[in-house]
């Protein structure tokens, strides 16, 4: 197993590359702003060919370059359909003040070629079979992805990209549109603590770290799991 990940220009928002080894196919995951010359970098370097992109969620952040990658290649796009219209119009999941911050002045397009992630399901992309959780609470359609980890530099079990689900030390914020605190809490709780301790965390920003880790210094874990409900300030990292 091939990960690869990198953080974008803008945000920090961490793009992540999936193949089974160098030379095959890939998947690529959260296409962000200004990362096609660094994704071209890495996909050359691996040698590899991406064969789908899948999307954590609908955020300009993480969709951002997802028309050009798909476009260049003839490939799907993959989301679940909470953040579907986001794609169409990713205004719609800004604040007021983050709308007049891009103003027009980023020129987006959505891909041509859309499927709809299911809660639940089971993809097998460029080799790699992935297991899709739906997980709301930053945005109404924001999903975990699962894989196999043996054979990836962490030798884990199993992997989760957790897009904004999931930080190191916190969770995504959910005081934009579509965002539920108690949506969540819920996903934490029924989502994320399920999961192995040993289970390694790839999340939409900041550093990798695993379920054990977070289990027992997450504050937002702690809370979801009824131990405690010393919350911190809502979280602003990424969008």
């Amino acid at each position: 197993m091939l990960v690869a990940g990198f953080p974008a220009d803008a945000f920090g928002t961490n793009c992540y590359v999936v193949a089974t080894a160098p030379g095959e196919q890939c998947v690529v995951v959260d296409p962000g702003i200004g990362v096609l010359d660094r994704l071209d970098a890495v996909l050359a370097e691996h040698r590899l060919h991406p064969a789908a992109v899948l999307l954590t969620h609908g955020h300009l952040d993480h969709t951002f370059s997802v028309a050009p990658v798909c476009g260049a290649r003839g490939i799907t796009a993959y989301v679940h359909p909470g953040d579907r219209e986001l794609l169409a119009d990713p205004a719609k999941g800004l604040s007021p003040d983050l709308a007049a911050l891009f103003g027009g002045r980023l020129t987006y397009s959505q891909p041509e070629d859309v499927a709809e992630l299911t809660d639940g399901a089971t993809l097998t992309l460029a080799g790699v079979e992935i297991t899709v959780d739906h997980a709301p609470g930053h945005t109404g359609g924001s999903v975990l992805f699962r894989m196999p980890g043996a054979g990836s530099r962490w030798e884990a079990e199993e992997i989760c990209l957790s897009g904004d689900v999931l930080f190191a030390g916190s969770i995504g914020r959910t005081d934009l549109p579509g965002g539920s605190m108690p949506a969540m809490l819920t996903s934490l709780r029924d989502k994320i603590l399920p999961l192995a301790d040993e289970t390694v965390v790839l999340p939409g920003h900041g550093p990798t770290t695993t379920i054990g880790r977070e289990r027992a210094t997450n504050p937002y874990l702690i809370e979801a799991a009824g131990a405690g409900d010393a919350r911190p300030a809502v979280p602003t990292r990424g969008l």
